[in-house]
């Protein structure tokens, strides 16, 4: 059966010439990258700027009469979109949107691509009527669509039974695995791609007493991946720890390590931590995707006038700026993408970490090691004889650490450092509950930041939501008396692009403290009172619940997530 759109040819350079959406000149400058890339005609185009591609994605829908379907809107159908080879959706940039009496409708990113038609018309011996998509939104379909849940249950089952038939120790049989072809090798494989596919921060291998559980941490949640092979657990655990060069012997003791790999093209910095549990070893794997590099500070989502006070403090000569929050607010992303601003030839920067999480380049990154006595204090003090302009202390946890950081602050150098506290307000209160004097604090401290990540609502899902009794409650404690009666606020209803539970993705919350003359007087005199009273007061401070609720109100986020930052800071 042949698709009638099949029969039609189009050139679409020469369309957009004779358009004059590009000149001749871009064109010919156009195919001659396209030669050394090897991309699509279209795709180099947008690339060089000649040519927007929403204007480039109508044309093409006009010229040829297909529809053009945006894919962040559409309710794909995973069962569907996997009747299409991945391999083939892959390689002509397609994907099967909807099955109708006459056909499939197929979503494309060059519709002109007529050997590709015929390719999978071949493939799928049914009619086919194209649509045009938009490239990136179609690639980030099938990264969701092409799940690596089967492949995972049905290699986890091949290692099973390989285990099963061998009378080699587990241990052995991970050692000797260095085939890529090996079933434990292509198990971790297919576990890392998944991660990378759902864009995950964390893995984790869980033993329970008759199944293993691969949870993936997806935008702060867990979602879980049930297999009855739990005997697999083990090989799983010691080739993890070849790979990151720890003792395979080991098995009573929690252990720490590191290792990289390359996973679709990203390069990725693993740190895994092991931990003796019931039914073996827990493993849990925090991932981070070196392959774009540090993120600057333009880009890790603080608001513009906030970056612009935050970027007034920092390069000023001497002083302690704190960034604070629970673990995996982005506390580190924030921090790092300050030193890349400050990262000039003329300053010299140090930084003590545990771990060491980016490299960078011109910046002195010291690693802390506990065993041999190279902790924060004694660290900090020979930082303090290199003749650094900056100092970034990885984190501020105890009054020795605290005083150094504080002291250096006030002799000439900028510290950058995190606290784990809750907002910004009592972070301040922290450093002087852990026993350091008011009065260093008031000297050096120069402002707090607080932040958290909340989850965005999916686009395509997205629909209005009235608050019940408790999110009114809610409004009416943070918004202080605003009517919210015009307001429409909104949730995701759940579907294949938000693995059905609503949200896509995160943003960053973010609350700034500077210290004013009234706060440094009132930490002086140990005033806590009339500091809080102060801090609250003053103009353009606003607070992390306040900040979430704006978000609610734009639609970006739910109630929900304002509620949970609300209930971590207990602000109600």
């Amino acid at each position: 059966m042949m698709s009638t759109f099949s029969q039609k040819r189009i050139r679409i350079g020469d369309l957009l010439v004779e358009k004059n959406m590009i000149s001749e000149s871009q064109l010919q400058h156009a195919l001659q990258e396209q030669k050394l890339t090897g991309r699509k005609l279209g795709a180099t185009l947008v690339e060089l700027g000649y040519v927007e591609e929403n204007a480039l994605l109508s044309l093409l829908s006009d010229q040829l009469n297909i529809p053009f379907v945006e894919l962040k809107q559409f309710r794909f159908d995973r069962e569907l979109v996997q009747k299409l080879p991945e391999t083939s959706a892959r390689r002509y940039r397609v994907m099967l949107l909807r099955e109708d009496f006459d056909g499939l409708l197929l979503g494309m990113a060059d519709p002109t691509d007529i050997f590709g038609l015929d390719e999978l018309q071949r493939i799928l011996q049914k009619n086919l009527k194209p649509a045009v998509v938009r490239e990136s939104e179609l690639l980030d379909i099938l990264d969701i669509a092409y799940t690596r849940a089967s492949e995972i249950a049905t290699l986890a089952g091949e290692l099973d039974e390989e285990l099963q038939e061998s009378a080699v120790d587990l241990a052995d049989f991970a050692v000797d695995a260095t085939d890529s072809e090996a079933p434990v090798v292509k198990l971790l494989q297919k576990i890392f791609e998944e991660a990378i596919n759902t864009k995950s921060s964390d893995i984790h291998i869980e033993p329970d007493e008759k199944v293993l559980r691969i949870r993936n941490r997806i935008d702060g949640v867990l979602l879980e991946q049930v297999m009855n092979e739990k005997r697999i657990a083990s090989a799983l655990v010691v080739r993890l720890k070849l790979m990151a060069g720890m003792d395979i012997s080991e098995k009573r003791l929690p252990q720490d390590g590191r290792f990289n790999l390359k996973v679709k093209h990203h390069n990725i910095d693993v740190r895994i931590s092991t931990m003796p549990v019931q039914f073996g070893e827990s493993v849990v794997m925090r991932l981070l995707d070196q392959t774009d590099g540090v993120r600057a500070l333009d880009n890790v989502g603080m608001p513009p006038h906030l970056i612009t006070r935050f970027r007034k403090i920092i390069t000023r000569p001497h002083g302690l700026v704190l960034v604070t929050g629970p673990t995996g607010s982005g506390k580190t992303t924030t921090l790092y993408g300050a030193l890349s601003e400050l990262n000039k030839p003329e300053k010299k920067i140090i930084t003590v970490e545990d771990p060491v999480e980016y490299r960078l380049p011109r910046i002195s990154q010291v690693q802390l090691h506990e065993k041999i006595g190279l902790n924060f204090a004694s660290v900090l003090r020979a930082t303090l004889r290199q003749d650094p302009d900056i100092l970034l202390v990885g984190e501020i946890r105890d009054a020795e650490s605290a005083e150094i950081a504080l002291r250096a602050s006030m002799t000439g150098h900028m510290v950058l450092s995190t606290l784990h506290t809750n907002d910004a307000v009592t972070s301040a209160l922290r450093l002087m509950d852990i026993g350091v004097d008011g009065y260093l604090v008031a000297t050096a401290l120069k402002a707090i930041i607080a932040q958290r990540l909340v989850r965005r609502i999916c686009n395509s899902c997205v629909q209005p939501y009235t608050p019940d009794t408790n999110e009114q409650q809610l409004l009416a404690a943070v918004g202080k008396g605003r009517d919210f009666s015009s307001v429409t606020f909104k949730q995701g209803a759940g579907c294949p692009h938000c693995h059905n539970t609503g949200y896509r993705g995160r943003i960053g919350v973010f609350e700034m403290l500077e210290l004013t003359h009234p706060m440094a007087e009132a930490l002086r005199m140990n005033d806590i009172n009339g500091f809080t009273k102060v801090a609250y007061g003053t103009a353009n401070f606003v607070t992390l619940s306040e900040a979430a609720l704006g978000y609610a109100i734009e639609g970006v986020t739910t109630l929900e997530e304002v509620m949970a930052i609300s209930a971590q800071i207990d602000e109600l």
